[in-house]
């Protein structure tokens, strides 16, 4: 649930996303990512074809929000998209009209996958509504909710995503911080090359100390009537340094499975960056419009995490000229 209370600390909640007192920082490892212009070392063919299934073992800091369907339908927040997909039909008003709903901000600590330990930043600004052929080619609209903008610490999972720097902090009084430094906010670097110096976004995260932990099931959801069915258009195709930015044709539908007997409710501070001169160099003061700075949401630890095969694919819908 969201919070709109700007100035109010809640009970609990980190007090600063200061990370000056942290014990613990880390920055992604980039050691299966080299950084270098050059496409000579880092061909396509260096980053090989993993099929679904993949299951995984990770951490992940979720908060959600109501979009509501008028501020959905006036269009997204620019930052909703990547440039890459903002540019193309994946952000078009021919693949889908954002109607809102339950919109959500995921970050995961991938410790186990198919391509190994990675980090993940997802946004889903709500539900789409979305023109598709059936069987017999006619039309008809349906609604799921889509992800809008991905970023991932490493080239071999940016089939789907974008690349991006991830730094962690870990503080004494249990709060974890992480800051996002994207390869794709730069206009100068168009093959994405280099992070950028500023997060484009960044979160604190305390755990309620006297609350107990308790098991979840995201599909569970589904259950009070909002599906977790994601439907996601075809991505365009990039100039990525490292040749890590392929394109689909292919719509498709897909179910995310995530599942702790470890899950933790607390506090998500989203206050955003600012630099020296205490200037805001983001879009919006706390990450999306609208939204407060504290944010209640969930920690699910050491999750079991699976992308199985697409549900469905499908061609694009015909024209009628």
């Amino acid at each position: 649930m969201a919070s709109n209370d700007e100035n109010n600390n809640p009970a609990d909640a980190p007090e600063t996303t200061d990370t000056t007192t942290t014990t613990t920082t880390t920055t992604t490892p980039d050691s299966v990512d080299s950084n270098s212009n050059s496409n000579s070392a880092n061909t396509p063919e260096d980053i090989p074809a993993v099929p679904p299934p993949w299951n995984m073992k990770g951490d992940v800091f979720l908060f959600s929000w109501w979009n509501p369907r008028k501020q959905a339908k006036a269009g997204l927040p620019s930052m909703a998209y990547s440039p890459l997909e903002a540019a193309s039909d994946y952000a078009a008003p021919s693949t889908g009209t954002p109607v809102g709903g339950l919109s959500m901000v995921q970050i995961l600590r991938y410790k186990d996958s198919p391509v190994g330990p990675y980090d993940e930043l997802i946004v889903v600004p709500g539900s789409f509504d979305y023109t598709r052929d059936d069987a017999q080619g006619r039309k008809h609209t349906a609604r799921n909710p889509r992800i809008s903008r991905i970023y991932v610490s490493q080239k071999h999972t940016c089939y789907n995503g974008r690349k991006t720097r991830f730094d962690w902090s870990d503080s004494p009084n249990g709060a974890t911080t992480v800051k996002v430094f994207p390869h794709d906010t730069d206009p100068q670097d168009a093959a994405e090359a280099t992070a950028s110096p500023v997060p484009f976004f960044q979160a604190t995260f305390k755990p309620w100390r006297f609350a107990p932990s308790f098991p979840f099931r995201t599909s569970w959801i589904d259950y009070l009537g909002i599906t977790t069915t994601l439907a996601l258009p075809p991505l365009p195709n990039g100039n990525g340094s490292q040749g890590e930015l392929p394109g689909t044709d292919r719509w498709c539908t897909i179910i995310p499975q995530q599942y702790s007997r470890r899950t933790m409710v607390g506090w998500f501070d989203i206050a955003q960056h600012r630099d020296d001169n205490g200037q805001l160099t983001g879009d919006h003061e706390n990450f999306w419009p609208g939204l407060g700075r504290w944010q209640l949401g969930v920690k699910m630890e050491n999750a079991d995490l699976a992308f199985n095969d697409p549900e469905e694919s499908w061609d694009p819908p015909r024209s009628n000229l």
